[in-house]
This record gives C-alpha cells, sequence and structure tokens, in this order.
C-alpha cells in the first residue's frame, strides 16, 4: 500500500509539484488507495471528474498506463495540458472543461472507470447521481470515489468549535456522515457496490496538505484554523467503490 505515493514523496520536484497542484489533502495518496479496491489496466479508458490540476491523473498514467479524461468544472484545461505536458502524461490524458452536475458530454457506456478524487460530494449529494453516472459506464466497469466526510453525520447537532466552518456555503450540505452517504447510495440502481469505508491514508493526506498552507494568507488561515478546532475528531475520508451491472 502507498508504494507509489511513499516513492512520489521522497523526489523535491514532486514536492514543489503538490505544493502548486493540491487543492486538498495530497489526491496522489487517495488516489493509489482508492484504485487497490479494483483491476486497472493499460487498455482501459477512464472518466476523471473534479480532477483539478491533475494529480489523479499523474497517478493514472504512471502507474497505469491507461488513458484519463481529466476533467474538472475551473481548472483550465491549456494550463493542465502543459504541466501534463511537462510530467510526460500528455499522450495519455485528455484536459476538458466539464460541469459533473450537467449531463456529461460524453456518449453513454464510453468509460471502463469513472473516477473521483476531492470532488463527487460537490456534484453528486443527491439519490440520482449515482446511478446516472452509472449510465457512462460499461457493463462490469467501476466507479470509484474519494472525497471529505464526517466520522458520524452533524445533523443539526453540530460541534461548538465546527459551527464557524459550518457557515460557510455549501459545507453543511456536503460534507455529511459516512452512514448518510451509504444510505443514500443504497437506492441507486444499476450497480453493485463493492467497498464503502474511511480511508486509510486520510491522516497523512491532510498532513501534506497542511504543511503547505500559509497562515499569511486568508485561505491558508482558515484551513489551519478549520483543523486545528477539528483535532482528529470529527472528519474522515470516505471512498465509494461500485461495480456497474
Amino acid at each position: 500500500m502507498n508504494t507509489f505515493s511513499n516513492n512520489f514523496i521522497k523526489d523535491e520536484a514532486n514536492v514543489t509539484l503538490l505544493r502548486e497542484t493540491m487543492w486538498g489533502p495530497n489526491g496522489i495518496r487517495q488516489a493509489e488507495e482508492l484504485a487497490s479496491h479494483f483491476p486497472i489496466t493499460r487498455d482501459m479508458r477512464i472518466l476523471d471528474l473534479g480532477a483539478g490540476l491533475g494529480l489523479s491523473a499523474l497517478y493514472l498514467v504512471k502507474e497505469h498506463g491507461c488513458e484519463v479524461y481529466s476533467t474538472d468544472s475551473y481548472a483550465d484545461p491549456t494550463d493542465n495540458y502543459k504541466r501534463f505536458q511537462t510530467l510526460g502524461i500528455a499522450d495519455k490524458t485528455v484536459p476538458m472543461i466539464v460541469d459533473a452536475t450537467k449531463p456529461l458530454p460524453f456518449a453513454k457506456r464510453y468509460f471502463d472507470v469513472l473516477f473521483s478524487i476531492g470532488a463527487y460530494n460537490l456534484f453528486a449529494d443527491n439519490k440520482d447521481a449515482l446511478t446516472e453516472l452509472a449510465t457512462y459506464v460499461k457493463s462490469g466497469g467501476y466507479i470509484a470515489a474519494a472525497f471529505p466526510g464526517l466520522k458520524y453525520d452533524f445533523g443539526n447537532d453540530v460541534p461548538e468549535e465546527m459551527k464557524p466552518f459550518w457557515e460557510v456555503p455549501d459545507v453543511a450540505r456536503t460534507v455529511r456522515g459516512i452512514d448518510w452517504w451509504q444510505e443514500l447510495w443504497s437506492h441507486a440502481e444499476g450497480i453493485e457496490i463493492i467497498e464503502v469505508s474511511e480511508m486509510a491514508c486520510n491522516d497523512i493526506a491532510w498532513e501534506e496538505y497542511l504543511a503547505i498552507q500559509d497562515s499569511n494568507t486568508e485561505e491558508g488561515a482558515w484551513v489551519l484554523d478549520m483543523m486545528k478546532a477539528e483535532a482528529g475528531k470529527y472528519y474522515n475520508t470516505i471512498q465509494l467503490v461500485a461495480k456497474v451491472l
């Protein structure tokens, strides 16, 4: 476990890359753990939703040699393409702008795997989402997602120390407990759930992200204050793996 991630982090150039591209807890760590739950081969076509600046694509191409559609609604695809060229993965990675809250611009059953790191909770927190996403994946393929969550759902009983952070728009809607997500997914059609669990890499992925935060910036101070208040009591990283029927 974490062989790719541990080797990756040893290279100072890669540490610099992480500082420049992490939009949350280390996506390389999360991608490696998530991918360990199902087979990935070189001939697969993978849709990476909410891929940010492409760390998950970097892992998938370098470790597995598959073709990746790296999509995000915010990351500039031209900037990502230039980065992918520098990283030596441009021939296997297609950068695109895609809004995952809307019908996807792809043929149904086009992909072998739908993959998502750190973003699934932002666009798929409703009862129909998993069923709809499954239509883009071939029968026998997989949906795999990892994203921030809670050890238990707060509901209306938000801990006092977390209330300032729950006032941020969409946090209460998108950061939910693992049981809440499992109940939601139990109603999905066309899939068989293979894995729902907390990720083992949660703590180290967060540590590596927090290490690059600057307390003198508004964003850095907010993240550091939030994690100091949380103190390891509430947050986890949730992973879902489902096989498409």
